[in-house]
């Protein structure tokens, strides 16, 4: 069905709370408060539960992608829970663009607001042209804030996955997690840590500070976590796989977001390469690109003249690739899985958990596709690929991921 929907007017930014579903839980939280200090009143959403899935499932097919189904139940139960004043709420999506089912999350949205009655509630569209919208747009000094917030989020994520099963004193490393958010939060506000000079000597502290959170020396199994982008990230989306694996005794490994985002911005240049296009277009993407990928490096280095253990440079990963997938291959997460799981692999980490919604062709294609030639490369690793869907129960992922980790606790 057809109707004219709302769109986000520049007078809404003063008036209206923007609501954003959860992924990432640091990288999200330092990105709502980048926002907020270009102007625009925004929340993450929290909530959580069986109700988002089953308001998920009543407005949106269940053939439809998981994390569709999850997000749009999110924007429901909010709306439902009376908490917000709706004539002054607006909700924001990204919106890929690619080949794949996410693309469309921001029309299957608006059908489902539609059905349930919130059709006056306007929809921004995060995207890179497929989208206009009046009153939103990602300006320069925007798009550095988002930047800056990510490439913290994920420092602080990788570091205190890195302390949190060896800590000596529980909850150490979530206390210096809460602690570095909220420093940040406070410096964005007063524009502090967003140059680069400010911006390396920021990480180092925050390296610093990590490293003196006494630990236990002893040897636990690593865990890598890659796979579609939301159900790698959510604990809604993966039934709190992190907490189950930390549970087990584990060390959890999660390629930070940074990578993703340059894997996305990378496939707008290779495209204008490839098939021709602005040139423009071309320059700025290129740019972008670099501009991320040199405070990645600044990280990276960092990272590694301490005692742990640093992410791979974006150019490294691409190279790891080459042997198994072109660069043609980049619907949903694309070539970057496969490189995420080498990544980890060549980091001695074989044990790997690959999180795919049901019916992810993409995924299935990058991700439990490529465990056989892998396997056959690295007889070593330990991949197990689950299916996250309404009907798979947190039970039998759990069984299927305890296979592995009997594997991989014999090894060791």
């Amino acid at each position: 069905m057809e109707y004219n929907y709302p769109k986000f007017t520049p007078e809404m930014k003063k008036t209206h709370t923007i609501l954003i579903p959860n992924m990432a839980i640091t990288q999200f939280r330092l990105l709502e408060y980048a926002l907020r200090y270009d102007g625009y009143k925004c929340e993450i959403l929290g909530n959580c539960g069986s109700a988002v899935a089953q308001l998920g499932l009543k407005y949106v097919h269940n053939d439809t992608c998981y994390p569709a189904l999850l997000v749009i139940g999110q924007f429901l139960d909010a709306l439902n829970s009376g908490k917000y004043d709706l004539d002054h709420t607006a909700l924001l999506i990204t919106q890929t663009g690619g080949g794949c089912r996410a693309s469309n999350y921001i029309h299957l949205l608006r059908k489902a607001l539609h059905k349930a009655g919130y059709d006056y509630i306007p929809v921004i569209s995060v995207s890179f042209g497929v989208e206009k919208n009046p009153g939103f747009g990602l300006s320069l000094s925007l798009i550095r804030k988002l930047a800056y917030a990510m490439l913290y989020g994920d420092v602080i994520v990788d570091l205190a996955n890195q302390v949190r099963p060896y800590e000596t004193t529980a909850g150490d490393a979530d206390r210096m997690t809460e602690q570095w958010e909220n420093t940040l939060v406070e410096s964005f506000g007063k524009g502090k840590r967003m140059r680069f000079p400010a911006f390396v000597q920021t990480v180092k502290e925050i390296v610093a500070d990590f490293e003196r959170i006494p630990v236990r020396q002893e040897e636990k199994v690593k865990v890598g976590v890659v796979g579609e982008i939301y159900v790698k990230f959510s604990p809604l989306g993966n039934n709190n796989l992190e907490q189950f694996l930390l549970s087990e005794g584990c060390e959890v490994v999660v390629p930070g977001l940074t990578d993703f985002i340059i894997f996305k911005i990378f496939n707008r240049v290779t495209d204008i390469e490839l098939y021709g296009g602005s040139r423009i277009k071309y320059l700025a993407c290129k740019a972008l690109m670099n501009y991320v990928v040199r405070r990645q490096s600044a990280v990276i280095d960092i990272v590694g003249k301490s005692r742990f253990r640093a992410p791979t440079h974006f150019e490294t990963i691409h190279r790891s690739v080459h042997d198994y997938l072109g660069d043609g291959n980049k619907m949903g997460e694309g070539w970057l899985l496969t490189g995420e799981m080498l990544e980890l692999i060549h980091e001695g980490i074989p044990n790997i958990v690959c999180t795919q919604p049901f019916g992810c062709l993409p995924n299935h294609i990058v991700g439990k596709g490529m465990i056989r030639p892998l396997k056959d490369d690295y007889p070593d690793s330990n991949i197990v690929a689950i299916d996250y869907d309404p009907s798979a129960t947190a039970i039998n992922q759990e069984n299927r991921i305890k296979l592995m980790l009997a594997v991989a606790k014999e090894r060791l």
